[in-house]
């Protein structure tokens, strides 16, 4: 706090600052500051509301051993100043003392006959103040339960007693009563105590996130696989980093553990880091521990003790280290509390814990499945997928492994990739030997041979810049080694890769970035007297690739193919750049040259690359039936002749055509088959993500999202895995948009949640918009799944952020119209107004009409809902602003998506008149809406909007200015126009209405 409140005001708008922040240090420490603060006043009052906060602050974040304090001073000025509190404070000083009951409880170190004492001072009391006793029979239970000792009678005695006003709501108890038949070994019963919690219907501050962490099991265990998943991925938001439920945390892990999601549950783990530090409950702390410990065990067990894991702060753990650690304190603190209650209930429930086994083998609980082996990655790094198929067995002699290598290598096989990762490891090791062998050749020959490789897969990850560098260092070592031709075709790769370098690197962000946010620069194409860069560098690398040719002798066939392959690559890339058509015809006289020499020396491999630069050119250049023939041909002779592996990417070819042909049926055909035959190779040889990619588009037309999600998901893990992350984070992005469309809002977060704690996210490492669609579309989600407090804070955060793209103000002024709006579902219209403005602003920059205008007019309607009266004024401006911009995007002839911006303008004024209560103007604005929306006709699709219209006009008519007669002959006309036109469904609100009306005459 900058400066202590100098008034009891600024003390009282401080607490309630205070309280709108989350639990924790921070809430904890500003609550010790203002207690300090509250004493300087002569005043009690003060005092009295400060401590009550602390305590709360105390107990919310976990704080046992200090809560007790905090109220044994509230309780002394209720002794010494009962006036002071009203009845309100009174209550809250009754309802305390179960607050107290349970913080002794959690601290071992207190004597049982200490806990017996409080409950004892508990009862006292409340039947001194003529209170009922059930609250404090509860909290007798609840040691009953704790200890181990005489649990079912102290549960009858709670039980079966009347609820009193002091007693926990409804949920805690429910919570309560399931959780002794849970302990009892009735999963069924304590279920179905639960289930008003699980379904929603009754809530707090820590339900149902607390019964959901205790139900997840149960759940599984009674076959209920689907709503255990639905409801751990619901639950575990609401406790993640919250020290007062580090506890449910643990449970979350747990289930992660027994449900084959290791990965997920060390992903969790890492989230919740803070709690080792943070808790400072014993009993919590132990909760929590056991949760890690069935975790750890469980990955232990799995054979990856090894794997790094978030642990206690001062030093970097591994599984197998964590768990030791883990097991001794856990030990210690059960051992600790049975000491005290003099029972072994502590020590056996954990051990109840570490001896389950897993419920099930695999349980997909969130849209990125991730596995064991996952978990370390260093982003950029690829990791090995699953086999898909048997590859031989790597020879044990060097030479003939590297025989091996460069004979697939020549072919284009996709098994020479295996050879040259087993080569790198072997030559890389410590005790590695190079051997004396002509066949091999020197070890400069072999450390090209892995550079090559190496800048081959830089190039797939478009990573041209390193792929240049690394062509061109292995084309120095093959000089060093004498194989002059090896060294020309090194440099005719790194040429092309240097040709596609982008002019400026966030120019492909630009472009592939799913939600239409550009990078920075991206507007920036580097232009060079009038010929785009990109354009001038492929040209100019293509005449170099031919010098080179030319001056190259000794080439083997397949070396001159290659060079001659690239050259046609060069000339493709530049027409796909350029879109000319004065570029077509040199691109197929390379193809050309290609094709026949590949012919002649009987490559298979390049025969089929000549076919497929050929289909690409006819694409491009958009003859599209050129295109499909040659894909045709091509699938011809890959089916007759080979080679097998180039099938699924030529199928995959086909149904992109097909797609463009509005042929989604056979395209999904084409890569259902594409991905049948692609299982046989390795998914980077014949680009199985992109197989899934297009499968997920071709999903989408046939009406399939469900499908298209999945595919979507797959190919986001595909392209994770090979290293590309930057495609990875699109597809994963554009999938959680599709499971926020399909109303998956907790899969939607669960995914985000887990891409935005990635540690090159965190670092900052990936394109900014890109991560920025990530947050944007979370903020969305959480909206969605009205955690409100959350989505405005993110979106909040986006608003500031956005502010400064100056290359692109639209998607500033869009988040600051997302904002505005959820600003004022919280009554905080001021705000509202504040980011309604800079919307505006940016908006005179980049145009958005459609998303502002819906902006502005659910702005008023909130604010005349909410305010009525009072709020028109306000309201007004907000439609006001809206006419504005549907009058600047009728004079830049923009046509709405949906309904016309005039005639919905028109209807908002009405709607907001009506909450006014300014009935006639209301009834003026929606004759206008009318007006503007003009009679339907058969086939008009305004039908609805103008029987919604003449809906609200007439109840304005009928009902709010009692004038029944005009608004009947309103309704039956409408009726019998829309009957007449077929519009049948939008007669029935029309004729209820009508209906009610003649009742009430």
């Amino acid at each position: 706090m900058p400066t202590a409140p100098q008034t009891t005001d600024e003390l009282y708008e401080e607490l309630q600052a205070n309280q709108r922040r989350p639990y924790g240090r921070t809430r904890t420490v500003t609550a010790e500051e203002l207690v300090d603060a509250a004493e300087r006043f002569e005043e009690t009052l003060p005092l009295v509301r400060a401590l009550l906060e602390l305590q709360e602050a105390y107990t919310y974040g976990s704080e046992p051993r200090k809560s007790p304090v905090a109220f044994a001073r509230l309780l002394t000025l209720f002794d010494e100043q009962p006036d002071v509190f009203d009845e309100n404070l009174r209550h809250l000083v009754f309802w305390r003392f179960k607050w107290v009951a349970a913080a002794l409880r959690a601290l071992p170190e207190i004597p049982r006959t200490s806990l017996r004492q409080w409950l004892t001072e508990m009862r006292e009391r409340y039947e001194k103040a003529g209170l009922g006793l059930q609250p404090y029979y509860g909290q007798a239970y609840r040691l009953a339960a704790h200890v181990g000792e005489d649990t079912d009678l102290a549960f009858e005695l709670w039980a079966a007693r009347t609820r009193t006003p002091l007693s926990d709501c409804e949920a805690c108890e429910i919570s309560e009563r399931a959780l002794y038949h849970l302990a009892s070994g009735d999963d069924e019963r304590a279920l179905r105590t639960w289930e008003p919690v699980l379904a929603g219907k009754e809530s707090c501050q820590e339900e149902p996130a607390r019964s959901i962490a205790h139900a997840l099991l149960p759940l599984l265990r009674a076959g209920h696989t689907d709503r255990a998943r639905e409801l751990h991925l619901a639950g575990y938001r609401g406790c993640r980093r919250n020290p007062s439920m580090s506890g449910e945390v643990g449970r979350h892990l747990e289930f992660c553990a027994l449900t084959g999601n290791e990965a997920r549950g060390l992903e969790l783990l890492a989230e919740n880091r803070n709690l080792f530090d943070e808790v400072d409950s014993p009993l919590e702390l132990l909760d929590f521990l056991n949760g890690v410990e069935v975790l750890l065990r469980r990955v232990e067990q799995l054979g990856h003790g090894e794997l790094p894991a978030a642990g206690f702060p001062g030093r970097t753990w591994t599984v197998t280290g964590l768990r030791a650690e883990v097991h001794g304190r856990a030990d210690d603190l059960a051992a600790r509390f049975d000491a005290r209650n003099g029972t072994t209930a502590h020590t056996d429930r954990r051990g109840a814990r570490l001896g389950r086994a897993p419920l099930l083998e695999a349980l997909e609980l969130t849209l990125r499945t991730r596995r064991l082996d996952e978990v370390a990655v260093v982003p950029g790094v690829p990791v090995a997928a699953p086999a898909a198929r048997a590859v031989a067995a790597f020879p044990e002699s060097l030479p003939e492994l590297v025989a091996r290598a460069r004979a697939l290598d020549e072919q284009g096989h996709p098994d020479a990739r295996a050879c040259w990762t087993e080569l790198r490891t072997r030559v890389t090791a410590p005790d590695y030997t190079h051997p004396d062998d002509p066949a091999v050749g020197p070890l400069a020959r072999l450390r090209a041979d892995l550079l090559a490789d190496e800048a081959s897969r830089r190039g797939e990850r478009d990573d041209f810049t390193e792929a240049a560098a690394l062509y061109e260092e292995a084309a120095g070592l093959y000089d060093d080694a004498g194989t002059p031709a090896h060294a020309a075709l090194a440099r005719a790769h790194a040429v092309l890769a240097t040709a596609e370098i982008p002019p400026q690197t966030s120019a492909r962000a630009a472009s592939e970035t799913p939600s239409g946010l550009p990078a920075d620069g991206a507007a920036d194409t580097g232009d060079t007297d009038g010929i785009p860069a990109e354009v001038a560098a492929l040209t100019a690398a293509h005449a170099a690739m031919v010098r080179l040719h030319a001056e190259t002798s000794g080439l083997a066939p397949y070396q001159e193919a290659r060079l001659l392959r690239l050259r046609a690559t060069a000339l493709g890339l530049r027409l796909q750049a350029s879109r000319s058509d004065g570029h077509v015809a040199a691109v197929l006289h390379e193809v050309g040259l290609l094709h026949d020499f590949a012919t002649r020396h009987d490559i298979p491999g390049q025969i089929a690359g000549a076919l497929v630069l050929r289909a690409h050119t006819f694409a491009i250049s958009g003859d599209l039936p050129a295109a499909a023939a040659e894909t045709d041909a091509l699938l011809d002779r890959l089916e007759a002749h080979g080679p097998a592996w180039h099938l699924p990417r030529a199928l995959g070819l086909r149904a992109r055509l097909r797609l463009g042909a509005q042929d989604a049926e056979a395209a999904h055909a084409d890569l259902g088959e594409a991905l049948r035959l692609a299982a046989d190779w390795p998914a980077d040889a014949v680009d199985t993500a992109r197989l899934h990619g297009d499968l997920a588009e071709a999903c989408m037309h046939l009406g399939r999202p469900d499908e298209a999600l999945r595919h979507l998901t797959r190919s986001a893990e595909l392209n994770l895995r090979r290293g590309d992350r930057f495609d990875a984070y699109c597809a994963y992005s554009n999938a959680a948009t599709l499971s926020l469309d399909l109303g998956r809002v907790e899969d939607c977060i669960a995914l985000l949640d887990s891409l935005l704690a990635e540690p090159d996210v965190a670092a900052g490492e990936p394109d900014d918009r890109l991560v920025a669609q990530l947050r944007l579309t979370r903020a969305r989600a959480l909206r969605a799944g009205e955690d409100l407090k959350a989505a405005t804070t993110e979106f909040l955060a986006l608003a500031a952020e956005s502010a400064g793209w100056d290359d692109d103000p639209g998607s500033h002024a869009m988040i600051a119209a997302e904002t505005a709006v959820l600003l004022a579902e919280a009554d905080e219209f001021d705000r509202a107004r504040e980011a309604a403005d800079q919307a505006l602003a940016a908006h005179a920059r980049d145009p958005r009409h459609e998303a502002l205008s819906n902006c502005l007019r659910e702005l008023a309607r909130l604010q005349a809902r909410q305010q009525g009266s009072d709020g028109l004024a306000g309201a007004l401006a907000f439609l006001a602003d809206a006419g504005r911009v549907a009058e600047e995007a009728h004079s830049a002839g923009y046509e709405a998506h949906g309904r016309p911006l005039d005639s919905a303008l028109a209807y908002e004024y009405g709607r907001v008149h009506a909450y006014a209560d300014a009935y006639e103007d209301a009834l003026a604005a929606l004759e206008k809406a009318l007006a503007l929306i003009g009679e339907p006709g058969p086939d008009n699709g305004r039908a609805g909007e103008w029987a919604e219209c003449v809906r609200f006009a007439a109840a304005m008519e009928g009902v709010y200015l009692e004038r029944p007669a005009p608004a009947l002959a309103r309704l039956d006309a409408a009726v019998s126009r829309l009957t007449a036109l077929g519009h049948t469904e939008e007669t029935e609100p029309l004729t209820s209405l009508a209906a009610r009306l003649r009742d009430e005459e």
